[in-house]
């Protein structure tokens, strides 16, 4: 277990990395789903699968919408990739500054970050994952239509806002 956490936690973090130094979005996109995959990983060996299930279906739906979108808009015949030399030296220099905070702050706080979510026991009838999801539709359903509107809107402006000077997805018919 402890050698699993160890892999999505360093996964993780070069995921990140690999986002934060690329400037062409289509590895970039390919980044944050590494990055997705490693966070629900972690969530997995934290004891919520079912939340890490969810979060990762629904993170995969809008990085397929923000792919398209980044595709569309960023034409470029050859996109930079990991291995040239300026993204490489981003990497690098992000790599040494992690290094670096990293042995300034690891005081001893890093073990008690980690904690089942199954604290009360192997006998209990709910996890805590699945406690939560059920009262998230049952107390917060309106909340999840807020924000099913919101995000609707919100698609709406982004589609204007990338229509430009030319006749975009809400044309007038």
């Amino acid at each position: 277990m402890c050698f699993a956490m160890t892999v999505f936690l360093v996964g993780l973090v070069v995921g990140l990395i690999a986002v934060a130094s690329n400037p062409s979005p289509y590895f970039g996109a390919l980044g944050l789903v590494l990055v997705a995959g490693m966070g629900c990983g972690v969530l997995v060996q934290c004891g919520s699968p079912f939340l890490a299930m969810i979060l990762f279906l629904i993170y995969l739906g809008g990085m397929l919408v923000v792919f398209a979108y980044s595709a569309a808009l960023a034409a470029e015949p050859y996109p930079e990739t990991w291995v040239d030399h300026m993204v490489m030296g981003y990497m690098m220099l992000y790599m040494v500054a992690l290094l670096l905070a990293s042995s300034m702050f690891s005081g001893g706080w890093a073990g008690s970050l980690f904690g089942p979510a199954d604290e009360w026991g192997p006998f209990y009838v709910f996890r805590a994952d699945n406690g939560g999801v059920a009262a998230m539709y049952s107390e917060g359903g309106w909340m999840l239509v807020i924000g099913a509107g919101v995000l609707l809107l919100t698609l709406f402006v982004v589609l204007e806002l990338t229509r430009g000077l030319s006749r975009g997805a809400l044309r007038a018919v």
